[in-house]
């Protein structure tokens, strides 16, 4: 894997291009997709202001639901790294809590990049050979439909002063099936290569990134990989720079059969206590 260039949603073959990408790397790049990027950009200018506010102590996690505000202080650990990544985040989920005059925005993104991410699901299998799709318990669109634990995570990566020892999020793979990831508000993104090498997510704020998570590559047997990646702290002038981030982390439901090893929950609950999150 050299690069990882951007696709045209809406080219003739961009399906079959896309899942090639996803095959060979774990992840795809897509441009001129369905998402509203000035929406987008909308929540990124609330939420620093929520970020920047007194108000994000007010929505504390419930580490029960897994919702809310996680502070830097209650950062997460990548799995095998003993420092916390320096970022503060909210989850959002529909059920769950939020600042009321944010909802209407997450919600409308909410639903639209789910719809996106089913048409994504049914590209996927539908390039996946034979073998492997015969593996899939259900289609894969099917699997995210009624899932009430699919993730929209809020992320605010503040500005650095260069004498941190941890990294804005240090290498790790996700644990659902697909993320689906709006280009952010400044660069950083980096995918591990094949030859081991680490290589910049192309930048370009129309562009939205694709990655497939560990319940997929056990889903497929492991043909489609979930591949490390990070987020490295910036350099020179732009340390002083805040960094915005919207992943949406689709998740099937609860029951659905992953492998002859695990469900959705058992695989769920197991990545979440290595993590200690649980």
């Amino acid at each position: 894997m050299n690069d990882l260039t951007a696709i045209d949603y809406r080219a003739p073959g961009s399906d079959q291009q896309f899942v090639s990408s996803l095959r060979a790397t774990g992840f795809g790049v897509l441009k001129n997709h369905p998402l509203d990027m000035d929406l987008i950009g909308s929540i990124y200018d609330h939420w620093m202001s929520f970020f920047l506010s007194d108000d994000a102590k007010n929505f504390a996690v419930d580490r029960k639901a897994q919702g809310g505000f996680f502070s830097i202080a209650n950062a997460e650990s990548a799995k095998g790294h003993a420092e916390q990544d320096i970022k503060e985040y909210f989850h959002f989920y529909p059920w769950g809590r939020c600042p009321a005059d944010l909802r209407e925005e997450l919600i409308y993104y909410y639903e639209a990049a789910h719809e996106f991410a089913a048409t994504l699901l049914s590209w996927i299998e539908q390039y996946s050979p034979a073998d492997v799709a015969s593996g899939y318990r259900e289609p894969l669109s099917n699997m995210i439909v009624g899932s009430d634990v699919t993730l929209l995570r809020i992320l605010h990566y503040p500005p650095i002063s260069g004498d941190e020892g941890a990294m804005r999020a240090a290498p790790h793979e996700d644990i659902n099936l697909i993320t689906i990831l709006p280009m952010s508000s400044a660069s950083g993104l980096e995918v591990l290569g094949t030859s081991g090498d680490w290589i910049p997510v192309p930048a370009g704020f129309d562009n939205v990134v694709i990655n497939i998570g560990d319940m997929l590559q056990e889903a497929s047997g492991g043909y489609f990989p979930s591949t490390s990646h990070r987020v490295v702290n910036p350099e020179g002038e732009d340390m002083d720079e805040s960094r915005m981030s919207l992943p949406l982390f689709l998740h099937p439901r609860p029951d659905v059969v992953l492998s002859d090893r695990y469900t959705a929950a058992s695989y769920l609950n197991e990545r979440l206590n290595e993590l200690g999150v649980i």
